[in-house]
């Protein structure tokens, strides 16, 4: 394990005091500083305090909405987070929790050797990411829009600032960097790193909320524009500095 690897900090946040020691243990094993909460309220108070590398945030909390934990999280914190979800059939929590602005998800029981693997890959993608926005802080103009890549601002052309989340953002970059260029969902799928497995129509989803924030209309888009059979098409054209 590499010496940031060694030195991230990692949050459970599971209602199941002895599954949270035990991830917490084993975790400690293998080089990685751990604790244990038992709530989404508890998560955010220590988040007030402490860095987190990572949060493992298992979605079927007794008495807290995981999504809800999760939303309020990404407005406060970009810091990476796996959530894991009780049943292999709820297809549906993963992509919603992923469309949230999760990084990851992993479904209950799961093994503690590939817990630790996808929290190693996690730490290296978001330490990779990190390093490329801080050296290469790209703003892009764009229609009268500007988006400051190292920030995650962006604003409209009355100067208003618009939220992206997570998802949104790594979008929004990735026809930025192709504009004009007819984009296949595999392509916009790695670039958002939404997890393989799961079901191409998500970046329909997060299309559409993000042409609800960039377009005049949504129903008649003419910025992001679908190439039936193709893909998607950014048409304006952009500029970087």
């Amino acid at each position: 394990m590499s010496k940031a690897q060694a030195a991230a900090t990692v949050m459970i946040v599971d209602d199941d005091p002895a599954l949270g020691a035990m991830i917490s243990e084993y975790l400690e094993g293998q080089g990685i500083n751990a604790l244990a909460v038992a709530s989404g309220r508890e998560m955010l108070r220590v988040l007030e305090t402490k860095t987190l590398d990572l949060i493992l945030l298992d979605l079927q909390l007794k008495n807290e909405d995981g999504f809800d934990v999760l939303r309020e999280l990404r407005q406060r914190s970009d810091v990476p987070v796996i959530i894991a979800t009780g049943h292999r059939k709820d297809e549906i929590d993963r992509v919603v929790g992923l469309e949230l602005g999760a990084d990851d998800y992993l479904t209950k029981p799961f093994g503690l050797r590939e817990l630790l693997a996808r929290i190693k890959a996690v730490l290296r993608r978001h330490a990779s990411d990190y390093s490329r926005r801080k050296n290469n802080g790209v703003t892009y103009e764009f229609g009268g829009w500007k988006l400051r890549s190292k920030t995650r601002e962006l604003f409209d052309p009355t100067g208003e600032a618009v939220p992206l989340t997570k998802g949104e953002h790594a979008l929004l970059v990735a026809f930025l960097d192709a504009p004009q260029r007819t984009l296949a969902r595999e392509h916009l799928l790695q670039a958002t790193r939404i997890h393989e497995d799961i079901y191409d129509r998500s970046i329909d989803v997060q299309i559409l909320r993000l042409r609800r924030k960039l377009e005049v209309s949504s129903n008649a888009p003419s910025m992001i524009v679908t190439e039936r059979g193709l893909g998607y098409v950014f048409t304006l054209p952009v500029d970087r500095y």
